[in-house]
């Protein structure tokens, strides 16, 4: 059974958009992006400590929704993606990032086909620097050999792509 469905992918690609409306789809629970959450309350200026902290606390988040029972849970990403923004800031990433293992059931790559939305908490706009972040993001899932797919397009083309690589996973899902 599809436990956790997890949206994956450079900033400004409709993740926290996608997370809201998958978990209403499927009257399921969803964990919003803690990282957001952090960098809205003390700013954007991160170390790797904060970024540690960031993938705890959003990783103890995603295991209380899990035990809730209600599945798929949907997330805002994880703790694989704050490794990747250790890489697009420092790069290089504390130990802790490779030992975590709790992955989500599905990984959900959203493409950087939709333009990039300055928001104050985003960092990487330029063409070049959302390519670099999406290609670290696919190789951080290809390195883990989890279960993953890419999505793209724009609007309900987004959101009906998003439906279709749930079920061509080959995962069941309570809906």
């Amino acid at each position: 059974m599809l436990r956790t469905v997890c949206l994956h992918g450079p900033e400004s690609t409709g993740k926290s958009t996608m997370t809201q409306r998958l978990a209403q789809h499927f009257d399921t629970k969803c964990v919003a992006e803690f990282g957001r959450t952090y960098c809205e309350a003390f700013g954007t200026e991160l170390t790797m400590a904060d970024l540690v902290m960031i993938a705890h606390a959003h990783d103890s988040k995603v295991r209380a929704a899990v035990a809730s029972g209600d599945h798929p849970v949907i997330l805002d990403t994880d703790p694989l993606m704050t490794a990747v923004w250790a890489d697009m800031l420092f790069g290089r990433r504390d130990p802790w990032f490779d030992r975590w293992d709790n992955y989500a059931d599905l990984y959900l790559l959203l493409d950087i086909d939709l333009p990039w939305v300055e928001d104050g908490t985003r960092m990487f706009g330029t063409d070049d620097a959302r390519r670099r972040f999406f290609d670290l993001s696919k190789r951080e899932l290809e390195r883990r050999g989890v279960n993953w797919m890419v999505v793209g397009g724009e609007g309900s083309h987004r959101f009906i792509n998003v439906l279709h690589a749930i079920e061509r996973s080959g995962c069941r899902q309570n809906a």
